[in-house]
């Protein structure tokens, strides 16, 4: 069975190199990324500008696998090559480039045509932790996904086509224990105390007739006297509508005795803290609830966790998840403080104590080893059990092949969408052009740009009616404008789009933050972008 290493410890120099992006997913993001192999298909503008964000953040390993050489139209819009490489392998020229920005990364490359080598050797793929697969047609994605699938592959595809471009991750299902919402409510219980905090909090007098004392009584402790003062006048229950909030709020006004309590002012700012639903949130009991809750000997780390989080909250958690133990800042007498501190900390210890036992049980119970997930992973998953999210994307085929009408409707209906769902077709539609026409709309061969525009018009509408959306006519100037790009890689849009990507195959494989779910399309044109989840 697979086991947690415990937490990492990093060298003075890498803490200095990579100080920046340790303040945001810290070491233990840090040695995910150092230990992830990624495999990039096409090193064009934007699969070029992908790897370069994941080489300087210090990936582990990188495979670019392109059978093309650099041309003289790649010095314009490729940072990666130079004059001196053209007529040279592509792969080759990019993957040097990179190498000379990180010599800590592990650089290789294969000098192979992408669309082939996922028809001739598929187990290729299996060597890697994710795939960034850029510039693909419709069949390349569709049996790419595929075999990622099946080799339990990450995969994120991008694509950048003149001013328009589109990312779309796809896995079978990430989980994630360090979620990192931007927002997200103190872990204080002010509505549902434990009995320690009950015990402290009956320990100080409001009325204390003593000013100074009266200032420095941290709003944690007005908030918990105040709420079970309003429960017991109003049949146990907390302000819930806007009427009863309001007297909440003036209830607490009511305890001021001058108007410069700049705790007492806390405590009426922190009155929605109050007002907050007790116990777990229904994202979470959609989580606990989850067939995948049902655990065996072949169940991910996460997910035994979380069968412990259920029996946590059904037994000692008395319908909440562990405590996460932290406080924030307040005005406050330093020793009320620290008892604070101290009475949360020790309930947290105790919660997570909880935890390991039962997630030790389970593993026992299904015939693993007992220590195989560590007691700093037990921890984290304590600190975040609030926070937890599990994300689960559609196979390409079924998108392609099936997708959601009613969103589709939706976004054809609307004037937010509509530029994005229409490029989204396009951008389909340009693939089969060029399997039907062995060139992109547009492209110069002496041809008319004219007869291409009504080219791929006939071929979007085609796929708008296997789509079930029949009726709907793209904008003529869409299609013109698909033509007017001739499958350009302009570079601006490239290094947006390859680094939106970047950004997603980061947040993959750290395990924190959410990556996006559905398919990202950007509209260089009207300088917007939509997420499509189709």
């Amino acid at each position: 069975m697979e086991r947690d290493e415990q937490e990492p410890t990093m060298s003075e120099p890498k803490k200095t190199k990579y100080d920046r992006q340790l303040r945001i997913w810290g070491e233990v993001g840090q040695a995910a990324l150092e230990n992830a192999s990624i495999c990039l298909l096409n090193c064009g503008p934007t699969g070029s500008e992908a790897l370069k964000n994941l080489v300087l953040g210090g990936i582990g390993s990188i495979t670019i696998v392109d059978g093309s050489k650099v041309e003289i139209g790649d010095l314009g819009n490729n940072f990666m090559v130079d004059a001196k490489s053209v007529g040279e392998s592509k792969a080759k020229s990019v993957c040097a480039f990179l190498q000379e920005l990180n010599d800590a990364v592990n650089a290789n490359f294969v000098e192979e045509n992408p669309d082939s080598l996922i028809l001739t050797d598929p187990s290729f793929f299996s060597q890697f932790t994710l795939v960034i697969a850029t510039q693909l047609v419709e069949d390349s994605m569709v049996k790419l996904d595929r075999i990622c699938r099946e080799a339990n592959v990450m995969l994120v595809f991008a694509r950048s086509y003149g001013l328009t471009g589109l990312v779309r991750i796809s896995v079978k299902e990430h989980t994630i224990i360090d979620s990192k919402p931007d927002h997200f409510l103190d872990d204080l219980r002010l509505n549902n105390p434990w009995p320690e905090l009950k015990r402290f909090v009956e320990t100080i007098d409001l009325k204390t007739p003593d000013p100074i004392a009266h200032k420095h009584i941290p709003y944690v402790v007005i908030l918990v006297k105040m709420a079970d003062e309003w429960a017991k006048t109003h049949s146990n229950n907390l302000p819930s509508t806007r009427e009863e909030k309001r007297e909440f709020k003036d209830l607490v006004k009511s305890q001021m005795v001058s108007v410069d309590e700049d705790n007492y002012k806390e405590a009426v700012e922190a009155t929605f803290k109050v007002f907050a639903p007790r116990g777990i949130s229904k994202e979470i009991q959609e989580i606990i609830h989850d067939s995948y809750a049902e655990v065996g000997s072949n169940s991910s780390a996460f997910w035994v966790m979380v069968a412990a989080l259920k029996e946590f909250i059904s037994n000692e958690g008395d319908g909440e998840a562990p405590l996460e133990g932290s406080m924030p800042d307040m005005t406050s007498s330093t020793e009320h403080y620290i008892n604070l501190q101290k009475i949360y900390q020790t309930k947290a210890e105790a919660d997570c104590l909880s935890m390991e036992q039962r997630v030790k049980h389970i593993l026992v119970k299904v015939g693993r080893d007992p220590n195989s997930i560590s007691k700093q992973t037990i921890k984290s998953f304590c600190k975040n059990a609030r926070k937890l999210k599990v994300c689960r994307y559609r196979m390409v085929e079924d998108e392609f092949s099936n997708p959601s009408v009613t969103e589709l409707h939706k976004c054809l209906a609307s004037e937010d969408y509509s530029s994005a769902i229409g490029f989204y077709i396009l951008l389909r539609a340009v693939g089969r052009f060029a399997a039907t026409y062995k060139k992109f709309p547009g492209q110069f061969d002496g041809g008319d740009i004219e007869e291409d525009a009504s080219r791929l018009i006939t071929m979007a509408m085609s796929l708008i009616s296997e789509m079930g959306c029949d009726g709907y006519e793209l904008p003529e100037e869409l299609c013109n404008e698909m033509c007017r790009f001739g499958a350009a890689e302009l570079h601006a849009v490239a290094a947006f789009v390859g680094g939106i990507a970047s950004q997603e195959v980061i947040k993959l494989i750290t395990k924190q933050f959410v990556p996006m779910l559905g398919t990202f399309v950007f509209n260089g044109i009207d300088h917007n972008s939509q997420s499509l989840t189709l």
